[in-house]
Order: structure tokens, then sequence, then C-alpha cells
């Protein structure tokens, strides 16, 4: 679920990889590794990306068809 929601809020705001990991303060290459499932992200990073992409953290971890019906954009 990660990988997915990350990619769509993501994209939804327009951030490349690099200027989310940037404002995030992590390094490029491990967003693109989350968004393809290779790692999993500790508590602390769902955070930090959450918080630069203006989502509760908890709306990166839910199914997608959950996260809609919160308010989040639909998958890209």
């Amino acid at each position: 679920m990660l990988a997915l929601n990350l990619r769509t809020y993501r994209q939804a705001q327009e951030l490349s990889q690099e200027e989310l990991a940037h404002r995030a303060d992590i390094d490029r290459t491990y967003i693109s590794a989350l968004e393809r499932c290779v790692y999993a992200a500790s508590i602390d990073v769902v955070d930090r990306l959450a918080r630069v992409l203006g989502v509760d953290a908890a709306d990166l971890l839910r199914p997608p068809s959950a996260s809609r019906d919160a308010g989040a954009p639909p998958p890209a």
C-alpha cells in the first residue's frame, strides 16, 4: 500500500522523487526503492514523507479505496 500511495500522492503534487527526497531529508534512491517495494519504511520515514505530502501517515498505509474515501486524490 505504501508504494502505491506514496507514488500517487507524490505525482498528484507534481513532485519528482528527487524533490520529495530533498524535502523529507531522505536519499532519492530510497524513495525510488520504496515506490518499487524494494524496501520497507520505518514509521519515522513514513511520518516524514506524510508531512512533506501534507497527509496523515495513516493515509500512506491505507488501501487505495480507503484513502480515496478519506479525501485522497485518485490513483494516477
